[in-house]
């Protein structure tokens, strides 16, 4: 879809939003404050988002501070992730029910609501856009996740304040959305103005926005909107030097120093639990003390577990070194072997929510400094 012209949003409109949405049978998703962080959840009304906090995010740290403004976006990215929503933690594939002689067998009950998802950053739309093209368009199609998407409505928000741990600009995925949104806002929180700039990414964009209040962007808003978000882009807390690091990252596969980095890694897979593209998981098989109920269910694993990668006679990757060099070589060179991708998508996640403060752009560095 073309570029469509930017509009005007006033904040005080913006509960429109909702209530339009709401019209249409959506069930709205977005960011909110619980547990002294910003999750995603399911939410009624602006105010139900963080107004007034902000979050504070470094190696193995994350701090919520009040912000002293009244914006309703100024957070980067929280624990939570949209996937949660789409690719559930936890899902039952098969229950299976003995009664006498008979057996029923029943599949995924849980009936797939439309959902509309409001405060998505540009490197969270790259993210699904990853698993689009691997679950939803690859050979193994997830019918779960394809069903979510094809009823998903996403208002995007660009990013005006990047994080300590954010590199999206490395990547090629931030600070502004440039698809996979139906709308897409710029949120501008002056002294004396409060205000959106918005504008359509789909028909499904064009319809909602039309029926918000809104008027053509003046010039001025407009270019104060593209200062916000070149500002950003030139604020990043990290960068990542891309330039053929697939290739970089396999001639450094016997580097010693990955095994500097185990020394340090706890093997947790927290990494891997807040990062926006892992989609590893893995499948239990249940059986009640009675043998009249069987359940078959798929959860999120991690390759980080030694269990992960355990075929008969033993673990492919029993060592931690081995582990954590096929996850970082997974997300920045083999992802663009499989699936013509990087696996990253530079929100920082993995920095911040490392318990020991593993930075992946600091050893990237490190191999880089020693191929040249």
């Amino acid at each position: 879809m073309k570029k469509t012209t930017p509009v005007f949003i006033a904040r005080k409109d913006f509960q429109q939003l909702f209530e339009v949405l709401g019209q249409k049978g959506y069930q709205i998703a977005g960011p909110t404050r619980r547990d002294n962080a910003i999750i995603y959840d399911y939410i009624t009304s602006t105010e139900d988002l963080p107004a007034g906090w902000r979050d504070r995010q470094n190696n193995g740290s994350y701090r919520l501070e009040e912000s002293g403004r009244p914006a309703l976006f100024d957070y980067t990215v929280g624990p939570y992730t949209w996937k949660k929503l789409l690719f559930p933690p936890e899902e039952v594939l098969l229950d299976i029910k003995r009664d006498g002689k008979r057996f029923e067998v029943r599949g995924p009950q849980n009936a797939v609501p439309k959902r509309a998802l409001i405060g998505v950053r540009p490197c969270e739309l790259r993210a699904l856009a990853v698993h689009d093209k691997i679950l939803s368009e690859g050979p193994y199609i997830d019918t779960g996740f394809k069903k979510s998407r094809e009823k998903l409505f996403i208002a995007a928000v660009n990013c005006t304040r990047p994080g300590g741990t954010c590199f999206c600009t490395s990547m090629k995925t931030g600070p502004e959305a440039d698809t996979g949104y139906d709308l897409v806002l710029t949120e501008i929180c002056e002294t004396e103005r409060h205000f959106f700039i918005a504008e359509s990414g789909s028909k499904k964009g064009e319809e909602i926005l039309a029926a918000l209040s809104h008027r053509p962007a003046s010039e001025e808003e407009i270019q104060t909107a593209e200062q916000a978000l070149e500002k950003a882009a030139d604020n990043m807390g990290r960068t990542l030097d891309t330039e053929d690091i697939e290739a970089m990252l396999n001639r450094r596969f016997d580097d010693p120093h990955w095994q500097e980095i185990a020394d340090r890694c706890l093997t947790c897979g927290n990494c891997t639990m807040v990062c926006p593209t892992c989609f590893c998981n893995n499948i239990d098989d249940s059986t009640s003390l009675d043998g009249k109920q069987a359940v078959r269910s798929r959860r999120w694993d991690s390759c980080f577990t030694v269990d992960f990668s355990y075929i008969h006679g033993g673990s492919i990757r029993a060592t931690e070194v081995s582990r954590y060099r096929q996850w970082m070589m997974h997300k920045l060179a083999h992802w663009q072997e499989q699936f013509g991708t990087s696996g990253c998508v530079g929100c920082g996640r993995c920095i911040t929510w490392c318990p020991v403060g593993i930075d992946i752009t600091e050893e990237a560095a490190v191999f880089r400094k020693k191929d040249n």
